[in-house]
């Protein structure tokens, strides 16, 4: 419980807040200022809301310990601790107090410098410090974008299912969003197709998550070569977030979108929060792919500048320290990170074989989750995902993130960014619940398989014992 009781502050103050407003309520009226509802709507469709909530449903009476599993955030547990030479650089900082003065709004040059030398490892079209600009996580890349494109009219195409928070941000700058989909039976490919038949002259950009969270796939170069070329056609750019570049562990090596910023401008976002698992430093960048200059001369490039002027501006701290944070970094340090990922997605979808109405599609070859589809016309008394979610997290004290958290109805996202023993517990717990709401109709038969499929596993495991 200690590890997440920062996150529940939030949810638990609700009720003593909500008697203090009736006891003042007489008053209002002879106050002038209110709160304004400017982000009302733009904070309705994140993450954080959907997850309170459920959190709220959690109960001390149940004896069992709250497992989160719907947000992630692997650096609560040792098990993911970044590495000594990464906290090394930050203390040889901090001690220097060479990271105590204000920086530019597009962050210093040392750390500016470095990421470029740093995405250039895997770039032909190679980048500058000048194309850097370092932002407050890649959210804050997110935010200063969403406003520098949100002219009158504007539309932008994003993922379905997604990362939520380009569309508060949408929401909050007035941009318009169109959603094209991720195919599930095509390994959640681009839907290309669905895209030019929605784009019109007022569309200004894509964005594009690869690696993909919510759904865990990495494009290929064709696939991502294909998209280029259609936003070239369509005289748009391709926004890329490459936030979980250092997080793959299949097969499928990771193409950055960049490679094809001499066939449409492309901007990628990027960060250290998940790779080096450092949220809480708060340090991304934002770089533009654009060996044609098409962003200065748009007027892009200047607008993105103009919005950091006028928002905080990343750690200087944590800025210095990059270059030694990036220099030394290399794909055997992620390894020990990426590997108990891969064990505890064979984890999860070996136990999920056993679970029904909780399906995975596809297992994740990269992120820190997996995406599974409720076969909700097995249950009763479930209505959608949210209520799928509510009655676990009320009866379970085990939170999961539905689908419509992400734009997809019907499905959940488990976080695999823990330790493998609190994956063992919510699956059993995960299990309990689904034999509970199972149609009674379908439990005999659903119970026949689940025993055979028990059995098989049984004497399967028992077979490799004696090899």
């Amino acid at each position: 419980m200690s590890h997440h009781s920062h996150l529940l502050v939030s949810a638990l103050q609700t009720e003593e807040e909500a008697e203090r407003q009736t006891q003042y309520e007489s008053n209002n009226g002879v106050w002038r200022f209110k709160g304004s509802d400017t982000a009302a709507k733009a904070s309705s469709v994140t993450m954080r809301v959907i997850v309170y909530k459920l959190f709220d449903l959690c109960t001390p009476d149940i004896k069992k310990p709250l497992l989160p599993l719907a947000h992630g955030d692997p650096s609560v547990y040792p098990c993911y601790r970044t590495s000594i030479h990464v906290e090394n650089a930050v203390a040889d900082v901090l001690r220097s107090g060479k990271g105590n003065s204000y920086g530019p709004a597009a962050g210093i040059l040392p750390a500016r410098q470095a990421v470029a030398d740093f995405v250039n490892r895997d770039l032909t079209n190679k980048v500058t410090p000048n194309d850097i600009y370092m932002t407050v996580g890649c959210n804050q890349g997110i935010e200063v974008l969403m406003q520098a494109l949100a002219a009158p009219n504007a539309n932008i195409f994003l993922p379905r299912p997604s990362y939520p928070h380009y569309e508060a941000r949408c929401v909050y700058s007035g941009l318009e969003v169109r959603k094209y989909d991720l195919l599930p039976e095509n390994e959640w490919e681009i839907d290309i197709q669905g895209i030019e038949a929605m784009a019109d002259e007022n569309t200004v950009a894509m964005v594009i998550i690869n690696p993909n969270n919510p759904c865990g796939n990495v494009y290929s170069y064709d696939h991502l070569k294909k998209v280029a070329e259609m936003a070239r056609k369509l005289g748009i750019m391709v926004i890329t977030d490459e936030v979980y570049s250092q997080t793959i562990f299949g097969d499928n090596p990771f193409v950055p979108m960049g490679e094809f910023g001499s066939i449409t401008p492309v901007i990628t976002l990027g960060g250290i929060s998940k790779g080096w698992i450092v949220p809480g430093w708060r340090i991304g960048w934002i770089a533009l792919n654009d060996p044609k200059g098409i962003f200065k001369s748009t007027g892009v490039a200047q607008s993105i500048q103009q919005n950091l002027d006028i928002t905080p501006d990343a750690n200087t701290l944590v800025q210095n320290a990059l270059p030694q944070i990036l220099e030394k970094s290399n794909k055997e340090m992620f390894a020990k990170k990426n590997s108990i990922l891969k064990q505890n997605v064979d984890l999860v979808c070996d136990k999920l074989m056993d679970i029904p109405c909780v399906v995975c599609t596809k297992k994740p070859e990269s992120c820190t989750y997996l995406l599974t589809k409720l076969e909700l016309q097995l249950m009763e008394d479930i209505e959608d995902d949210m209520d799928f979610c509510m009655k676990l997290a009320a009866e379970e004290n085990l939170v999961l993130l539905p689908g419509v958290a992400l734009g997809l109805k019907n499905w959940a996202r488990i976080t695999i960014g823990v330790e493998g023993q609190m994956l063992e517990d919510a699956l059993e717990r995960l299990s309990g619940f689904c034999k509970r709401h199972l149609k009674k109709t379908e439990a005999s038969l659903q119970s026949l398989k689940l025993i055979d499929k028990m059995e098989k596993s049984k004497h399967h495991s028992s077979i490799q014992k004696t090899i």
